[in-house]
């Protein structure tokens, strides 16, 4: 069974139609949209901070996505892929976003609509990821354009494949 707690009498919102792995854990002010997914070793901490998800977020294998107390918030948009092992960390991530596996972005960062931030790539706090951006390195800075042809073959495809795989398991 997932590990799903109260903290400080504020419990974890999951909607029926999300699917969370057996050894998930979600904690404290959590607000998921539809059609979620959170995999096997995920970590959702809205211990000292709230965590707000759109719909069809995925937050993939070993993925942690917490705050900092009194200080940052976590807001994920809709259409949101959270890579294997990435850190998402008091930031705010707008609709249809991949964020590669190992990935970090840590707190008052903004990633735009339509980006990708690449495997392995730092997002360092306060930055700025414009709209249609794809960001990689460490620290993480703009190497290209998104092309609609990546937008649709890996952020749009992605974000809905977890959703059928999350039916696999249901």
């Amino acid at each position: 069974m997932p590990i799903i707690l109260p903290v400080k009498g504020v419990s974890p919102q999951i909607p029926e139609d999300c699917y969370i792995a057996p050894n998930a854990t979600i904690v404290g002010d959590v607000k998921m949209g539809s059609e979620c997914s959170v995999w096997f070793n995920a970590v959702i901490r809205g211990d000292v901070n709230s965590i707000q998800m759109g719909n069809k977020v995925n937050v993939q294998d070993g993925a942690c996505i917490h705050c900092t107390y009194q200080k940052t918030k976590a807001i994920i948009g809709n259409n949101v892929s959270i890579g294997h092992h990435a850190i998402v960390h008091g930031c705010t991530v707008e609709d249809n976003v991949l964020i590669g596996m190992g990935a970090i972005v840590m707190d008052r960062a903004r990633i735009g609509q339509n980006s990708i931030i690449a495997a392995g790539a730092v997002v360092l706090e306060d930055t700025n990821v414009p709209p249609g951006s794809i960001f990689a390195g460490v620290p993480a800075k703009k190497v290209k354009d998104i092309s609609p042809e990546l937008l649709q073959g890996e952020v749009e495809r992605i974000a809905n494949n977890y959703v059928m795989y999350s039916s696999w398991f249901k």
